[in-house]
Parts: C-alpha cells; structure tokens; sequence
C-alpha cells in the first residue's frame, strides 16, 4: 500500500515517543493530591485528551485552574525521571522527512510537549499543543491548524495516531489516517491503514510530495 501526501502530522505521545510510565505516575498522585477515588478515576479516558477536559470530568469547574497547572508540573517535572523514550522507527522516519513538510500535532500543552521531544532529541518546525486551539482532539481543530501552519491542502495530508479520539480529529478534518498500535489494539482503532509503529514505514520523498509506504 502507498499514500501520498504533501505533509505528515504526528500526535507526540503514543506515536512518536512513549510517556505511559510518566502519565500513569503522575496521573496517580494528581489524582490523590485532589481526592479522586480510583474508581471516578478509572471511569474516565485518559490518553489522547487535553489535561483541561479530564479535569473538567472529575472536578467542580472552580478547581480546574489550580488542578491543571498542577498536573503540568508534574509531568514537566518527570521527564528528567527517564519516563519518555522514542518508539520503534521514529528517529529514522523523521530523518526522511523535510523540515517543512511534518507538525506535531499534540493534546498536550507546549510547555510539556517541548519538554518531553527535547528529551528524546525532536525538534519539530511546527507544533500545535493543546495552548493553540479553542477545541481539542477529537476535534478537527488541532489538525487544521497544522495544515493551515504547513500551507497544505488537509485533502493532502496524513495523520498518525494512536488514539481513537486523535483518528476521529483526523477523518474529521478531512485527512488520511494511519493507526499505530502502540497504546490500543487493532480492533479498536478506524483508520485507513493500521501498523505496529513507524518502524513499518518508509517515506520517499520527491519535491514536495511524500510517499508512504508499508514495508515489506
């Protein structure tokens, strides 16, 4: 299978890097620190939403300021505890790719989302965090935004999930979708191709056009 594509949009984590052990530690105490039982808290999804809409889930809306500021500090404040690594393929897929022609495209604030690609060495020319939109994953909006940002056509572009909220904000905007079975399994995620990891990939770039690839 090819997909073409004039730019590729990355959600950060469970795509390009993994964060699990840093959300699940920080998560917890966030959750102790502002009297969550662990039962209120296993009902609510976590991974590929904006920190605001979890809070807004479990707690009164007065507290929401005070409970966010204090879950990115958090997590700002793990990183250096060796809780995020690259995921299988993503240095060299990203090596392939022009600078101009790929955006992060995150539900996490930029604050966290910087902290957590520099410490695995990413520096993308685009990002869109969770700070950019009015409206988060799984809305189009963030996607949109980092079309508009690259100047492509959304028709033109590819998004990599991991997350069935994100894949919904990417079909939603129009775009090509492809799954990563890093934090779901398969069955559980729509998208128009799923893979393992970018490790499963090839990009062939020719002008301003890339080639997807599966490889075989």
């Amino acid at each position: 299978m090819k997909i073409p594509a004039e730019a590729l949009l990355f959600d950060n984590d469970g795509t390009l890097v993994s964060s699990l052990e840093s959300v699940h530690r920080c998560w917890t105490r966030w959750a102790e620190e502002f009297g969550i039982t662990a039962e209120e808290f296993a009902r609510v999804e976590l991974h590929g939403r904006p920190a605001v809409e979890i809070a807004a889930d479990l707690l009164p809306a007065d507290v929401v300021p005070q409970a966010l500021a204090r879950i990115e500090q958090l997590e700002v404040e793990d990183v250096p505890n060796g809780g995020v690594h690259l995921l299988p393929g993503t240095r060299a897929f990203l090596d392939a790719l022009p600078a101009d022609r790929w955006a992060v495209v995150t539900s996490a604030t930029r604050r966290l989302a910087e902290a957590r690609l520099e410490a695995v060495g990413i520096l993308p020319k685009t990002l869109i965090a969770a700070d950019d939109v009015t409206r988060g994953k799984p809305d189009p909006e963030p996607y949109l935004l980092a079309a508009r940002e690259l100047g492509v056509d959304p028709a033109r572009c590819v998004v990599f999930e991991d997350a069935p909220a994100g894949l919904r904000a990417g079909r939603a905007a129009g775009m090509t979708t492809v799954a990563l079975t890093t934090t779901h399994q398969a069955h559980e995620l729509d998208a128009d191709l799923v893979v393992e990891n970018l490790s499963a990939l090839s990009a062939l770039v020719t002008g301003g056009n890339v080639e997807i690839s599966v490889r075989s």
